[in-house]
């Protein structure tokens, strides 16, 4: 059933398409390596995972999740009522450029309640789409039929589209795609996808690759949140010390078994401080640094209710962690728990053991389509 929001979204009633919202997206498991064989590989883009569905004089822009994006993009809506055919459905990245790199941060900024403030940034900090989908046009569906056919659909669909909408590159050759790997990082770009050739689409289910950069830092544990069960660690608060001396927060790492949460409620017990007083994150308690920054008591910006408190550890313990890429200061996604590394300092934590990618003009992956 389709949400009030939805619904109140659309003022000429239903869309009447072959593919109705919502629907969810094909989705890739990640693999080590770049898998050979009969599969096109594209650039994994670094934004919000969208399906738009355009009927006539409507758009609507559909996350991952299914939650509507639509009024937080009034310009990607605009953008795609230039380039898209009448009737059509197609699967892309809601991304958002500053200068030559991809800005996850920006684009974090346009979830916001407030219509004034949505707009401000649709003019400063306009985002793009990226269509590498074709799910549906005019009264025709093409779900089931292989991705080599529909890439050459969404190539001829895309073909005349304008700033800010593109069409994806993508190769067969895995020499080409193994190149891209390495360099279009550079522009903030979040690896590859391998998608098999003859694969119809399938919401929902894992049937593309995902092949992204792993690095390891240490970094210095200076807090926790509790699980949302409770009583067990839920995420470690990391951080990585600045050239001024600061420890910056940089990440989180997450992805523990229920019995090693509990286990580390004993081994972070010894670190635990009660007065913050002198603890390098005891200004994140001020309502005003939550409001400015993402921090970790700040409150998330898809679920207001979520409780992001956090309990401040004595910043003495160095942890290893794997991570793929950063995003301006921080770990893009969270990190991997690898080992303790108690033969450190925490003072030797610094940005400087992190590796920086060549930079790359983000111009260069946007052309059109050959």
């Amino acid at each position: 059933m389709q949400s009030k929001a939805r619904n109140s979204a659309r003022k000429n009633g239903p869309m009447r398409l072959p593919v109705s919202p919502p629907i969810g997206p094909m989705l890739a498991k990640s693999v080590k390596t770049i898998p050979a064989g009969d599969y096109l590989y594209e650039p994994k883009w670094d934004g919000f995972r969208c399906i738009a569905f355009r009927d006539g004089d409507e758009v609507e822009l559909s996350s991952r999740g299914e939650r509507p994006l639509t009024r937080y993009f009034p310009e990607v809506v605009e953008a795609l009522l230039a380039s898209l055919p009448q009737r059509c459905v197609v699967d892309g990245e809601i991304v958002i450029a500053t200068g030559d790199q991809l800005d996850f941060e920006a684009l974090l900024q346009r979830i916001h309640p407030a219509k004034s403030r949505v707009d401000k940034l649709a003019a400063e900090t306009p985002a793009s789409f990226v269509g590498f989908d074709l799910l549906a046009v005019d009264d025709e569906s093409l779900m089931d039929e292989p991705f080599r056919s529909r890439r050459e659909r969404l190539v001829e669909v895309l073909a005349h589209a304008k700033h800010p909408v593109y069409c994806t590159p993508a190769t067969d050759d895995i020499e080409v795609a193994s190149r891209w790997f390495e360099v279009f990082e550079g522009a903030g770009l979040d690896g590859l996808v391998a998608k098999k050739l003859d694969s119809p689409y399938r919401p929902d289910v894992r049937e593309m690759a995902k092949i992204k950069h792993e690095r390891t830092a240490d970094c210095v544990v200076a807090g926790y949140r509790w699980h949302k069960s409770g009583g067990v660690v839920g995420s470690l608060l990391l951080g990585l010390y600045s050239e001024d001396g600061h420890l910056q927060h940089v990440g989180v790492s997450a992805s523990f078994p229920m019995k090693r949460r509990a286990e580390l409620v004993d081994e972070l017990a010894p670190y635990a401080v009660e007065d913050v007083t002198g603890h390098p994150w005891a200004a994140w308690a001020e309502a005003e640094a939550h409001e400015k920054k993402r921090l970790p008591g700040a409150v998330s910006r898809w679920n207001a209710k979520k409780d992001l408190s956090w309990v401040p550890l004595r910043p003495d313990l160095v942890v290893e962690v794997a991570y793929d890429h950063m995003e301006g200061t921080r770990f893009r996604h969270t990190a991997q728990f690898r080992r303790w590394r108690t033969d450190r300092e925490p003072q030797s934590c610094t940005y400087e053991q992190l590796d920086r990618p060549v930079r790359f003009d983000l111009a260069e992956i946007l052309a059109p389509p050959s």
